[in-house]
């Protein structure tokens, strides 16, 4: 027999999120596992599992958020070798994540390095709920309408490339991992004429949970899962956009 890994998307945080052909994979598998920094310590993907299907066991898998290339590769080579272990017995897996599984997701690190360990095991993915979609429907934030276009970018290494992306006023930014950088991405809006209709979301559908404009919530950095979005120059708030 030959197994299986699949990643599977549970949304950003709030339960509700997590869709019903997640929720089919997840009690369909041998085997749930989760990313966790500990095997003590119950990861943001486990807990909205826990809360939608407390029935299901979930097994941690460690998975060091440490920062640098170097240090996330390494994570996820040592969680690719307890894998294929289960995936040579012929379980079906299913690895959860926050949002979806194939954007800046834990997942598609885990599943390179299982790639590289076993090239033939059969490897795919459920999409998830992100937290841009989340953000834009409880902010009244129209993303994109008529021949507008989207470029979603990270800040782990600093706003320069929002800057760039920020050139096109046609464009809606969106901008994933940049919490500390809140103050100096809200200075950067501001310079750029943009700041007026962006917002930012913070732990949503989790503890800690922050929302509003970004003018309103630049004063201090904010945490790792924060996502700002940008709509493109003009747009006001609840506007349809340009083709309606």
């Amino acid at each position: 027999m030959e197994g299986t890994l699949i990643g599977v998307g549970v949304g950003p945080g709030d339960p509700q999120h997590l869709t019903l052909g997640a929720l089919a994979v997840l009690r369909q598998a041998d085997r749930v596992v989760a990313p966790s920094t500990a095997v003590d310590a119950v990861g943001r993907a486990e807990s909205i599992v826990r809360q939608v299907a407390p029935e299901l066991a979930v097994e941690r898998l460690v998975y060091e958020m440490a920062p640098g290339r170097q240090a996330r590769q390494a994570s996820a080579e040592h969680a690719a070798t307890t894998l294929v272990g289960w995936l040579d017995a012929g379980e079906h897996i299913a690895f959860v994540t926050l949002g979806d599984p194939n954007v800046y997701s834990t997942f598609s690190p885990v599943a390179a390095a299982v790639h590289r360990l076993r090239p033939a095991a059969e490897i795919r993915t459920v999409p998830g709920i992100m937290a841009l979609q989340d953000l834009a429907a409880r902010t009244g934030t129209v993303l994109l309408d008529d021949t507008e276009s989207l470029t979603i970018v990270t800040a782990l290494d600093g706003p320069g490339a929002v800057r760039e992306a920020l050139a096109d006023p046609a464009r809606a930014v969106v901008v994933y991992k940049g919490g500390r950088h809140v103050p100096a991405l809200a200075k950067l809006l501001a310079d750029a004429g943009r700041l007026e209709g962006a917002v930012l979301g913070e732990l949503l559908g989790l503890p800690g949970e922050r929302l509003g404009a970004v003018s309103q919530l630049s004063a201090c950095p904010a945490t790792y899962l924060a996502t700002v979005i940008v709509p493109p120059a003009g747009r006001r708030p609840h506007d349809p956009g340009p083709s309606s």
